[in-house]
């Protein structure tokens, strides 16, 4: 059995393309999904808030990697901590406690790969679609339909977000 998965042709999605989502106070766009790579993986593109961070949380089902193209965040996973700037790249394996917050004043942009593909169908379901360009206006986030997204997609909290270091 090949490693490699084939998939019936070319996929091509070009700067400022995909599904845009509002998330949590972020933009995430759907680049790539299971659906298009025939499971393989999903691919965001994120643009993500100053001082934002996700609680601390475990993946069952995919490993996530981080691409940081812009901005500064500290990333937890496990028992360790570290800086990425851009071009840094993070695998954190799936079963494993993390979370990142971002550091500064300005957002971060990173591209995010869950690895098999799947996961990234999580962003669509815990949040709704852009209704233009840039970050969604300030709301509260709806917790009740990010703790349905994360059962569906085998995600579950296990602690608080981060705090920024340096504002």
């Amino acid at each position: 059995m090949s490693a490699y998965v084939e998939t019936a042709e070319a996929v091509v999605v070009g700067p400022g393309e995909g599904t845009a989502i509002w998330f949590q106070g972020n933009r995430i766009t759907l680049k790539a999904t299971a659906a298009s790579t025939g499971g393989a993986f999903g691919l965001v593109e994120s643009m993500v808030a100053p001082g934002f961070s996700p609680p601390l949380h475990i993946h069952d089902r995919e490993d996530e990697t981080f691409w940081v193209l812009e901005g500064e965040v500290t990333i937890r996973c496990g028992d360790r901590t570290f800086r990425a700037t851009a071009g840094a790249f993070a695998l954190l394996p799936r079963g494993v406690p993390h979370t990142f917050v971002v550091e500064g004043d300005r957002p971060a942009r990173m591209l995010g790969i869950l690895t098999p593909g799947g996961g990234e169908a999580f962003f669509a379901a815990g949040g709704r679609p852009a209704e233009g360009d840039g970050f969604p206006p300030p709301a509260a986030p709806d917790i009740e339909q990010l703790r349905r997204a994360a059962t569906q997609f085998g995600n579950r909290i296990v602690g608080p977000p981060m705090t920024p270091t340096r504002a």
